[in-house]
């Protein structure tokens, strides 16, 4: 494989994350929307988690964006402030290349430093490869909140698992 490029996104990476988001939205249960989104409204995404100081990685081969990953505080209240959720998303075409894997350690490793407690991740309860891929880096499960998505005319079970990144 060719030199694998974990950064920063800029501004120019906005267009390639709507690419990624919107194929997951349209092909996918990874994201519990209907509507591709604009670049609009993306770029309003990127600036509000700059402004919140809260990161947006991407991994660059060959000059392509083909994977993004972000955090986020878990919930909008102050009590939340210590617990992030975390997001990864691998271009359909860059998957089992061990993308998703560089994203998350880094995020991880980036919300210890930043002094958060935990880090969850909310996974699609029939995506089966998601979880296991969570596990391997020490989530477990806490929690399934059963039909609260709905997409492709079946109901969506939600699970919750769980890192702790401060003992």
């Amino acid at each position: 494989m060719d030199a694998v490029l974990v950064r920063n996104a800029v501004i120019e990476d906005v267009k390639r994350i709507l690419e990624i988001r919107n194929y997951e939205i349209e092909n996918s249960t990874a994201i519990y929307d209907y509507n591709p989104k604009t670049y609009d409204f993306q770029l309003n995404w990127f600036m509000q988690k700059v402004a919140d100081k809260m990161p947006v990685l991407v991994i660059e081969i060959n000059n392509e964006v083909l994977a993004y990953g972000t955090y986020g505080i878990f919930r909008p209240w102050d009590g939340y402030q210590y617990s992030v959720e975390h997001s990864i998303y691998v271009d359909k075409n860059a998957r089992n290349l061990g993308l998703g894997k560089l994203l998350l350690q880094k995020l991880i490793d980036q919300a210890k430093t930043e002094g958060y407690h935990t880090m969850l991740a909310g996974v699609d309860a029939t995506n089966l490869s998601s979880i296991n891929f969570h596990k391997r880096f020490g989530f477990t499960e806490v929690g399934t909140f059963k039909q609260v998505g709905h997409k492709f005319n079946t109901w969506l079970d939600l699970l919750f698992m769980q890192l702790m990144l401060i003992n």
